[in-house]
């Protein structure tokens, strides 16, 4: 805790004293960099500063404050678990783990992360971060089962200290102390900055002297990514001295990123004979995309816009004004702002 106090990184979900803001930092740090949602964050509590107002937002415009954050399941998960809150609880949210694991899209993780940073509760969280610190320390490789998973959770947990008297919700400025959430964050502050997977700064860890490890810790091998190419159509057209691009929306029951809007894919045997006029790497979820952009104006016309496999219903012409206010996919968000077509607002 005293490292902690001391080197902890400034972000903008720490210090603060509100459940919605903290369980909206946990959501969009899953499986999400920091520094990729530090700004994202700032802008969605600006849009919707308070639970009710996320409520009673369409969710196209959440999808569209989403975008670039990949995941998109979260942010609906989000939308529908505030829409719940507020019209099955009052607007509050619940204040154990126990009973945050009941709103959408809130598992264990999250659940212990807002119980204990939001409302003090006594409970471990065990995250990658946490995972790792802890299996070093105790000595013991990384193991995929249940009993190795259930080893660690105990072992977390006799280290959460006890709540603070006077536990309870986390309104205004609040108590200032908060045992539980504070060692959590330290815990996964440790895993983040100094106990990394490669190379960890052991001479400046503050626990060195009680790990059994001091260094890197036998883990499981990790599958290799899948490498898949794509390939997608950039058409523009002008009309009325307005700029607009082609794009294609996904449908509503797509397993990945629903109803979102993306440049229309193309089939690869298509682009045999034409150049890409960029390329890009993408990667979503286990799969590397090696992606070829192809483009195709009125006045250089390829004939690829035909070779669209898409519905005539699905496709879309949106003005170049309208992108930042439309949910993108990550990959078009990326590829339009890297050929000049769109800026980010």
């Amino acid at each position: 805790m005293k490292w902690y106090r001391k080197h902890a990184r400034e972000l903008p979900w720490r210090g603060i004293h509100d459940a919605y803001a903290t369980w909206l930092s946990e959501i969009m740090l899953q499986q999400t960099r920091v520094a990729a949602v530090q700004e994202r964050y700032v802008q969605f509590l600006k849009q919707y500063p308070t639970l009710q107002a996320l409520a009673a937002a369409d969710e196209r415009d959440v999808l569209t404050l989403w975008s670039g954050l990949g995941y998109y399941r979260r942010a609906r998960m989000l939308h529908r678990a505030a829409q719940f809150v507020v019209r099955e609880l009052g607007g509050e949210l619940p204040s154990t783990a126990a009973e945050l694991k009941t709103l959408p899209g809130v598992g264990d993780y999250t659940a212990a992360a807002i119980a204990s940073i939001a409302f003090r509760e006594s409970i471990a969280v065990v995250d990658g971060n946490v995972e790792r610190v802890l299996l070093r320390i105790v000595g013991e490789p990384e193991v995929k089962t249940a009993a190795a998973r259930a080893r660690v959770a105990k072992v977390a947990q006799m280290l959460v200290p006890p709540a603070a008297r006077g536990r309870g919700r986390a309104k205004g400025k609040g108590p200032k102390a908060n045992p539980p959430g504070d060692h959590n964050q330290a815990m996964m502050e440790l895993g983040a900055t100094i106990c990394v997977p490669r190379g960890p700064l052991c001479l400046q860890c503050p626990v060195v002297e009680f790990c059994r490890t001091r260094g890197e810790h036998v883990t499981v091998k990790r599958e290799k990514q899948h490498v898949r190419r794509a390939a997608y159509l950039l058409a523009t057209r002008t009309r009325d001295d307005r700029t607009e691009v082609l794009l294609e929306q996904r449908a509503q029951e797509a397993s990945l990123m629903a109803g979102m809007f993306e440049l229309p894919p193309l089939p690869l045997d298509a682009v045999s004979k034409h150049s890409p006029v960029l390329r890009v790497r993408h990667a979503i979820t286990d799969t590397n995309y090696a992606v070829e952009v192809y483009a195709e104006s009125e006045g250089e016309t390829t004939g690829l816009r035909r070779e669209v496999p898409a519905r005539l219903a699905d496709l879309h012409w949106a003005g170049v004004q309208q992108l930042n206010v439309l949910p993108l996919t990550g990959l078009t968000r990326k590829v339009l702002v890297r050929m000049g077509v769109m800026k980010l607002s």
